[in-house]
């Protein structure tokens, strides 16, 4: 449960530092992964956000209404779409990563090089299981 509790107030907290953005944790999410500046199709941002492609949609749907992001035909697959963010969009994906890289760094202040090197271990095993 110590996962599952982490990963609640981990969300809960990166949502209220960006409540004046009105976002869902899962549209933090989406953005977060987006932010990297990759375009990619739903069934990669499916695996790189660990979210059903067809609970992806949904979300794909509000920030696209929003102007956040573009689904353009893939030049590749013309049976599939890419999803790239807007000018916008990047604004507020720059936005998310710096409030997910300010809570990792609040939380992880002070520890010993010893217990970071076991944080990092723990979030290795953790990205490699799923």
């Amino acid at each position: 449960m110590a996962l599952q509790r982490a990963t609640h107030r981990t969300l809960h907290a990166l949502t209220a530092a960006l409540a004046d953005l009105d976002l869902t944790p899962s549209e933090i999410n989406t953005l977060a992964n987006l932010g990297d500046g990759r375009a990619r199709n739903v069934r990669a941002l499916s695996a790189d956000t660990g979210t059903r492609a067809t609970t992806l949609t949904g979300v794909l749907d509000r920030l696209e209404r929003r102007g956040l992001l573009t689904r353009e035909l893939d030049p590749n697959d013309r049976r599939s779409f890419r999803l790239a963010l807007t000018e916008q969009g990047r604004g507020v994906a720059a936005q998310v990563s710096a409030a997910v890289s300010g809570l990792e760094a609040r939380a992880l202040a002070g520890l010993p090089p010893q217990q970071l090197a076991g944080y990092h271990a723990v979030i290795t095993a953790l990205q490699e299981v799923s």
